[in-house]
Formats: structure tokens, sequence, C-alpha cells
């Protein structure tokens, strides 16, 4: 199988109580001939059946299991997870994730870009959906614009926790995530540490080909979200784009 060798770029994973899919992952990186410095799995305190499958995954692939006595949330895993790594850059994937073949070539260019532009931080892999502010700079990727007079709401993630590499640094520059709160809040406090310390994103355009995201019905999703962040109501959603757009302009611009 041919090989393809990143010695500066180590693979974080954050884990809870989904080691079928952590063993999909892994499974799919090595069949796509991706090996890395380190691989980091960090875990947030699975359950008894998980942690014994994780340690069962260590005599496969060579990782280190980063655990906790108890349950802390996603900003703690992430930085226990990111304390552990000592290559110079940190590829960021959940365990809900799969690589496709079409990683590769994306992968190689974005850590050549991390290598020769020291100011680029981070080059996204996957979003929902696309960001709404780009300006196309090769590749496939395109550079995520930010001016405080955009009106898009998505305006705001210009960082995110769906797969990216960036630079191990990163906590340097943006901070350690904040710990103790959901997921979402401490996603949305990055994004706005990101914007506010300046930090410079590529995006790729064709962000659905280079990781599929897919829970099973043993395996799901652990993330809920509110009713109403997830209307399609009319008024709701005017309501929520007016709020936001507050919001935003506060916690970036007025919030110490």
């Amino acid at each position: 199988m041919l090989t393809h060798n990143f010695p500066d770029v180590t693979l974080l994973i954050t884990h809870f109580r989904r080691s079928k899919s952590l063993e999909r992952l892994l499974e799919t990186f090595q069949e796509l001939g991706f090996v890395f410095g380190d691989i980091v799995v960090s875990d947030d305190c699975s359950p008894a059946p998980h942690l014994q499958a994780l340690q069962e995954l260590q005599l496969r692939f060579p990782f280190q299991l980063i655990t906790t006595p108890t349950n802390k949330g996603l900003g703690n895993n992430l930085n226990k997870g990111q304390d552990a790594v000592h290559t110079p850059y940190t590829l960021y994937v959940q365990e809900d994730f799969v690589p496709t073949e079409a990683l590769l070539p994306a992968f190689q260019h974005s850590l050549a870009t991390l290598q020769t532009k020291p100011d680029v931080d981070m080059m996204r892999f996957y979003a929902y959906y696309a960001y709404p502010y780009l300006k196309a700079s090769g590749h496939g990727f395109s550079e995520m614009l930010y001016k405080p007079w955009f009106m898009h709401t998505g305006k705001i993630y210009q960082y995110s926790d769906h797969p990216h590499l960036r630079r191990t640094t990163f906590p340097q520059k943006f901070g350690r995530y904040v710990e103790g709160i959901k997921s979402d809040k401490t996603e949305y406090l990055m994004c706005i540490s990101f914007i506010r310390n300046k930090g410079k994103a590529l995006f790729y355009n064709d962000f659905k080909s280079l990781f599929l995201q897919e829970n099973s019905a043993a395996e799901p999703s652990t993330v809920q979200r509110s009713d109403w962040r997830q209307s399609d109501n009319a008024l709701v959603g005017v309501v929520r784009a007016v709020y936001r757009q507050l919001k935003y302009n506060y916690d970036l611009h007025l919030r110490a």
C-alpha cells in the first residue's frame, strides 16, 4: 500500500462513547495511506465498554489515549488533547467523521500553505454550509473574510470544530477552549476569539467532498440543539437574525 508520511502533523481526535466510529475513522485513514507523526485520542470519560474498546484499538493503531475520571465537556476534551500534541501542526477531527479519497491533495496543499504562509492560521475542510464571504485563493480554497457590517449571520463562524488543520500554537494566539459550558457555547466563544485576534482561515470550496459525517443508530450524535435555533418559521428566522447581529456586535466589540 502506498503511504503518505506527515511527520510534522498529529491527528487529534476527540471521542465520547462512539468507539466503533473511532475505529472506522482510524481504519479509513490507514486505508488511504496517511501516516502521522502521532495520533492523540482524547476521551471524555466514556463508559467502560468503550474505554475497553479504545484500549483494544491501541493494539492495532499506535495512539496516545488521554482520559479523564469525570465527564468535563468538549472544551476540556479539546484542551487536554491539544496539550498532548508535540508536532508543529494538528489535524483535528471528531470521531464521527470519515475522510474520503479526495482529502490527500487538499491536505498536502493545506500543510504546504501553513508551512510557507505564516499569516494563515487554519485550513478548514468541512462545514454544514458554505461560509458566506469568500475570496478565491487557489487549489480549491478560498480565504474567509469578515467585516463588522457583513449581514449574513454565518460571518461569525470563521472558526469551526469541524475537521481542520491548524498550527499547534493555536491556543497561544487564540486562547484555550472555555470549559464547563455546552459545546455550542465553547465553539462560539472560540469563533469570537478567532475574529478578535485577527485569525486567518482558508475554506475548502467543495466542503462536503473531503469528509463525510456519519452517525449510526447505535452511536448517534451526542449534541442536541434547541428547537428555536433550527426552526424554519419565517418570524422566528427574523427574530433570530436580529438577535444574532446584536449579540455578535456586543461580544466582539463591547464585551471585555
